[in-house]
């Protein structure tokens, strides 16, 4: 199992680097300013780090239950992705929607195009994490 200071090293690192690259891209990819995005991007991601903690320390709890182990396979990381950024969904439409003062429909376009984005990089970022810093023997 992951220590405390090692589950915020990840959520912090995921984050940071999650803004860098989704500021620039959702302002290009929705014609919107990168101040707009940036600043639904900062809050979501908040939101997304507070998650990130609770969501992984219960995610590995339930895995060292049901499996006897925290690693995880191809399946077990696409399903682990999937049910985050669903929970992260339900938090950050009403965000989307009132800030940038667009519907409820096109909130939802861009939350799942966020969604899609950060699936795929949650992905290859946890898996780079595993190798970079691996779960100690003894977890």
């Amino acid at each position: 199992m992951r220590t405390t200071r090692d589950r915020i090293r990840h959520a912090i690192s995921f984050e940071i680097i999650g803004l860098l690259l989704v500021i620039p891209l959702g302002a290009l990819g929705f014609g919107m300013h990168a101040a707009d995005i940036g600043v639904v991007a900062v809050i979501a991601s908040t939101l997304a780090t507070l998650w990130n903690y609770v969501y992984n320390l219960m995610f590995d709890k339930a895995l060292i239950r049901w499996r006897g182990q925290v690693s995880k396979t191809v399946p077990l990381r696409v399903l682990h992705a999937v049910l985050f950024e669903a929970g992260l969904l339900l938090a950050t439409l009403p965000l989307l929607a009132f800030y940038l003062n667009i519907s409820f429909a096109q909130a939802f376009v861009m939350d799942v195009a966020f969604v899609v984005f950060y699936l795929v990089y949650a992905f290859v970022f946890s898996w780079v994490y595993d190798v970079v810093f691996p779960i100690p023997e003894t977890a």
